[in-house]
């Protein structure tokens, strides 16, 4: 199977809270990306998949913040995959740290930031 990422995915896991309206959801992030993230919820997800998606979790051992705005990709029973739409430049720049110290190559990353500002040009 070709790999179609062009994000590389790390594994990081940690409590994370998402919120569609009033709808609150505890979940765990099982892995991110500057693009995306796959969270596997506590309990049976009742989402819109048409409506955004906020998520917030914590750094570990810090009081660092990350908050940003996804769409609902696919729900597999208790798992979900998302698309990252929106991140403040504070948490984009708190993600980017977090997966350049995961990639281990500098390289990798610059070229994927590079890509990721393609992309919102595109978008426009």
């Amino acid at each position: 199977m070709i790999e179609r990422r062009r994000f590389s995915r790390i594994i990081y896991q940690a409590p994370a809270t998402l919120t569609q309206g009033d709808y609150q959801l505890v979940t765990c992030i099982q892995d991110l990306s500057l693009k995306g993230l796959l969270l596997w919820a506590v309990d049976e997800p009742e989402l819109d998949k048409n409506d955004i998606v906020d998520v917030t979790f914590t750094l570990p051992d810090s009081d660092i913040t990350i908050n940003l705005s996804a769409t609902l990709i696919m729900q597999n029973e208790r798992i979900l995959h998302l698309k990252i739409d929106h991140i403040d430049i504070e948490s984009i720049g708190h993600l980017r740290r977090l997966v350049e110290l995961n990639v281990g190559s500098d390289e990798l990353l610059h070229r994927e930031l590079e890509h990721l500002v393609d992309l919102a040009d595109y978008a426009e």
